[in-house]
């Protein structure tokens, strides 16, 4: 960029442009982006535990930090369920090496009562996860700072549409990039491991050496939109396991429910509540695929659970030949 400082494009990446650029700053007593830049504001963990933003959650801290509300029909569960995967990838990690923070923007709804069943019902939190509640212009300062709100959003609003951001930082150093917190979680895990230098991290092939996929629209749809809950043959997740689905349910009554899963429910449709019932009450989001986008994701669905099985490895004799 030229033209631009190196603390001026910093700043710029954490008022939430566009354009991402990171920068390391060497002594960490030059941090711009420490003590004199991030608010250190009290918030309010799921468990009724008083921090303070900088001082308890961010100086001398690698971090993971996300938005969301709990009465979000949109990408706020999907957000949830991905950063459960990717807790899972990072095993022992999260709550030692790297923390992550879900921050409300419904702090008026969402009370620690709330976001603590919230945590609870996708089988998140634990060691490293901390689910957060503010004042509104407190939480509103924050995520303007991290970029995570942009200007014209209303960050304390039941009905901001924000986007699925993950901002990941190293405070002591200064270096931040914000991600999609949707991505494919063990892509995510590889690239948190080059991101905060983690040893056992392994290269990564250039673009160079990669070879052409030939991923069809069904199948995308599916990785980027249903594995955060959903697997094909593999159990349940935070939803059902969705092999033979098509089989199980008629296509027309799946168009509806993939269409508008929310209205489905509403309407008092049994197959819909037992489902939200059965699975702590997380509701289906709303994913806005269009009626070509549906019908390619359950064909995908069909076809993955027509096709042959992979048998389990057969035991190899305890027998010397």
């Amino acid at each position: 960029m030229p033209g631009t400082s190196r603390a001026g494009a910093a700043a710029v990446l954490l008022a939430g442009a566009a354009v991402l650029l990171v920068f390391r700053h060497a002594p960490a007593a030059d941090n711009r982006w420490g003590a004199d830049y991030f608010p250190n504001v009290a918030l309010t963990t799921q468990d009724g535990r008083s921090v303070r933003f900088y001082d308890d959650l961010l100086k001398g801290k690698s971090v993971a930090i996300n938005v969301i509300f709990t009465d979000c029909k949109d990408v706020c569960p999907l957000e949830t369920a991905n950063l459960v995967q990717l807790q899972r990838l990072l095993g022992d990690k999260v709550g030692k090496d790297i923390y992550f923070y879900s921050i409300s923007i419904d702090p008026a709804r969402d009370t620690p009562e709330v976001l603590k069943a919230y945590a609870e019902k996708f089988g998140a939190g634990g060691p490293g996860w901390l689910f957060l509640t503010g004042k509104p212009d407190d939480i509103k300062l924050i995520t303007r700072k991290l970029g995570l709100i942009r200007a014209r959003d209303a960050p304390t609003s039941r009905e901001s549409h924000h986007a699925a951001y993950l901002m990941l930082g190293i405070e002591a150093t200064g270096l931040w990039t914000r991600k999609h917190a949707v991505d494919n979680p063990r892509f995510l895990a590889a690239t948190m491991g080059t991101f905060f230098g983690w040893k056992e991290a392994q290269p990564q092939a250039s673009y160079a050496e990669a070879r052409p996929l030939t991923i069809k629209d069904g199948q995308r749809l599916f990785q980027s939109r249903c594995s955060a809950c959903h697997t094909i043959g593999q159990g349940d997740r935070t939803g059902p396991d969705l092999l033979g689905v098509t089989a199980r349910r008629e296509r027309a009554w799946l168009n509806r429910y993939i269409s508008d899963p929310e209205q489905v429910l509403a309407a008092g449709d049994p197959i819909a509540t037992a489902l939200y019932n059965k699975y702590k009450k997380v509701g289906m989001p709303n994913l806005r695929l269009s009626s070509s986008e549906v019908n390619e994701l359950l064909s995908y669905l069909e076809a993955r659970s027509n096709a042959p099985r992979e048998k389990a490895p057969a035991k190899q004799s305890a027998r010397t030949h």
